[in-house]
């Protein structure tokens, strides 16, 4: 519910810098754009933004030195590039993956698709992990017409989906133990998470997490979490990219809250998804947050440029510094679950917008 009298903020941070506020007394509107990096002025734009306007609107000083007083402030509501540039300039954090026993190569081979199959030079797309963690560990599912080789007293549990899953070996705790000591070792925090068969079972990713927590890993992301799907290739893409991503938007909401007293404790603060829909920032994560800033530009256009007067079909093209995002309204909102961003196929919902790599400040030359 809105309090009248307090302001309101929604904030593009991309290329610029959009800041909006409503006072419930006036029912004004203020529109401000200011450079998302300008070190030389300000730390963070968004906060900068929100400083500006209160000290305007307000008429009292309001220190940029010191975390802003959030009593005067309903709600903040933010779409933001962050991860879609990470994942495009490559900048995300270093990541490990850990994959069942034998399957190590799997991401790497992907799914074998031929976009362009006339190409006689096929480039493998690029993965985002650093070094690869094989866990001995093994889990079957149940079928009446496996031909595999029986085996005695196997433990047999029931997934999540019903099915029946047969618990051919435990995780080698003391193995695994070593292996990620040495990744520790090697600088890399993050850890995407890839078991077989761990969308309906997911017992063995939630052990590695909590045994990788313990060892000091500052994120972990299981696949069983992040998108509990079927298909081991979409869903291990999918966790890596939330790793690699994550981290990022962490130290940014972290380097945001900074400038406010108490960390915006009180204040309602959400974040676009991919979707269109808004989250809590605390549950603001990587691979839900790829076409956040795109995505707050579709939901405005389509606002704003179709209803009742006007009928035809909207294209958007929305040009950044980084990307250039395009797509189309007709007066639904187009969703796709599985999606390629920047080489990297993502497993989750998202609003159906293709993005590119040149924008306004991608350089061009002729070959």
């Amino acid at each position: 519910m809105e309090e009248p009298g307090k302001f309101q903020f929604a904030i593009d941070r991309g290329w610029d810098v959009h800041g909006r506020l409503r006072s419930m007394s006036r029912g004004k509107v203020r529109v401000m754009k200011l450079l998302s990096e300008d070190p030389a002025n300000y730390r963070d734009a968004p906060t900068e933004g929100i400083r500006r306007i209160l000290q305007e609107e307000c008429g009292i000083p309001v220190s940029r030195d010191r975390p802003m007083d959030t009593s005067r402030i309903d709600w903040i509501r933010m779409g933001t590039t962050v991860a879609t540039n990470a994942l495009l300039e490559r900048k995300g954090e270093r990541i490990a993956l850990v994959i069942t026993k034998g399957f190590r190569d799997l991401l790497h081979i992907g799914n074998q698709s031929r976009p362009k199959i006339f190409d006689l030079e096929i480039v493998m797309p690029e993965v985002l992990y650093e070094e690869v963690i094989e866990v001995d560990e093994r889990v079957v599912l149940q079928h009446v017409g496996c031909q595999l080789p029986k085996r005695d007293g196997l433990e047999t549990v029931t997934g999540s989906t019903g099915e029946g899953v047969e618990v051919w070996r435990r995780v080698n705790t003391s193995e695994l133990e070593v292996k990620l000591m040495g990744v520790l070792s090697r600088g890399i925090c993050s850890l995407a998470v890839l078991l077989l068969h761990s969308y309906t079972w997911s017992d063995h990713e939630r052990q590695i997490g909590e045994l990788a927590k313990t060892l000091g890993f500052k994120h972990v992301s299981l696949s069983s979490e992040v998108m509990p799907m079927i298909r081991a290739v979409p869903r291990g893409y999918t966790a890596c990219a939330d790793a690699y991503l994550t981290p990022c938007i962490q130290r940014y909401l972290r380097g945001f809250c900074a400038g406010f007293q108490d960390r915006l404790k009180d204040v309602r603060v959400l974040f676009m998804q991919s979707d269109g829909g808004l989250t809590p920032m605390d549950r603001f994560n990587g691979s839900r947050a790829i076409l956040s800033g795109p995505a707050g530009g579709v939901v405005g256009y389509a606002l704003t440029t179709h209803g009742a007067d006007c009928q035809q079909p909207v294209i958007g093209f929305d040009m950044g510094g980084t990307s250039t995002d395009v797509s189309r309204y007709a007066g639904d909102f187009e969703h796709v679950f599985e999606a390629t961003t920047a080489g990297i196929t993502l497993q989750a919902p998202q609003l159906d917008i293709n993005t590119v790599a040149a924008g306004g400040g991608s350089m061009l030359f002729f070959r």
